[in-house]
């Protein structure tokens, strides 16, 4: 099968189409025929070495395709079925890949849009799941605008929660579709919220990573009630908690969105496309920044928008 690897730290050019063995599914996997994988930060973190030592990496951590091999004790799904799951061995980004856990697709989205869900919607639950976010909480998300963030927004207004976003002027309109009220980044920015919530916020959830953990602190009047899942070092240095797959996942979250996007409360749009072959751009393009949405590759050119062009998702209806 094709596969994206890379076998050297370094810039989007490091990164190769290959051919490497077909994977087979273990007990509770289910293998697909990849139709789209999602593209997240960790992948040119991965890339240029900030995450793991060894060579070669083959990456992709979220797929969407077609079940074509179930492994020993699948009882749940069937082979030709639609399903959209975690690539438990990083290497999602291929023509073929074994998922654990998996759920299936909701009717009324595509490929692209499947393949965009997973990493957000679990990073976003989980946190939501960690600061306790529920009915009367008034959260600040720190990078409203992002998928993971943009997922956080969502799903805590579902949970009853007053949400205050932070997000580029552009994006304000965005962020108050979603349910959340729109405050700008940068210097000021505890005098805005405050003259949004005097009393400051009851959590904060930072997924920029853009070194504004002491104000979130002061904000939600203390370490304990921030939590962050883009800013290692700053949770270190200053007592907030730092939250990652590795230390327990929320798995529910990839049965439970489908009802929320089915029922119009919660949409992720997909911000552009790109063929398997053209991942080095996709990369170029996430790195730069400026994406209101998600980057996703296309294995199959029959599943989504052309490649390079953007998809709009449904809009949220609250």
């Amino acid at each position: 099968m094709k596969a994206v690897r890379f076998s050297r730290f370094g810039g989007p050019e490091v990164l190769e189409i290959v051919d490497l063995p077909d994977p087979r599914p273990g007990p509770g996997e289910v293998r697909i025929a990849v139709r789209a994988a999602g593209v997240n930060p960790s992948d040119w973190k991965k890339r240029e070495g900030l995450m793991d030592e060894e060579l070669p990496q083959t990456l992709g951590h979220e797929a969407a395709g077609v079940v074509d091999e179930l492994g020993e004790g699948v009882t749940d799904v069937a082979v030709g079925d639609r399903v959209y799951g975690f690539a438990p061995d990083g290497a999602a980004q291929a023509e073929l890949t074994v998922l654990s856990p998996y759920a299936p697709i909701p009717p009324s989205l595509d490929f692209p849009a499947a393949a965009a869900l997973p990493a957000a919607v679990e990073t976003a639950t989980r946190a939501l799941d960690q600061l306790r976010v529920g009915g009367g909480v008034l959260l600040l998300v720190n990078g409203a605008s992002g998928s993971v963030g943009s997922a956080a927004v969502q799903l805590a207004v579902e949970r009853g929660a007053r949400v205050i976003g932070t997000a580029g002027p552009t994006n304000h309109d965005y962020v108050r579709s979603l349910g959340a009220e729109p405050v700008a980044y940068g210097a000021g920015l505890v005098e805005r919220v405050r003259a949004l919530a005097p009393d400051g916020v009851d959590r904060a959830l930072d997924v920029a990573g853009s070194g504004v953990l002491p104000e979130l602190i002061g904000l939600a009047g203390g370490a304990g009630h921030v939590l962050t899942v883009a800013d290692f070092a700053g949770a270190r240095q200053h007592g907030v908690t730092f939250s990652r797959g590795d230390s327990g996942r929320a798995v529910h979250a990839l049965g439970d969105i489908g009802e929320l996007i089915e029922s119009g409360h919660f949409a992720l749009p997909v911000a552009r496309t790109f063929p398997l072959a053209e991942v080095a751009e996709a990369h170029r393009t996430g790195e730069r920044g400026r994406v209101r949405g998600k980057l996703v590759l296309l294995v199959d050119r029959h599943t989504g928008p052309a490649a390079g062009s953007p998809a709009v998702a449904a809009p949220v209806r609250r």
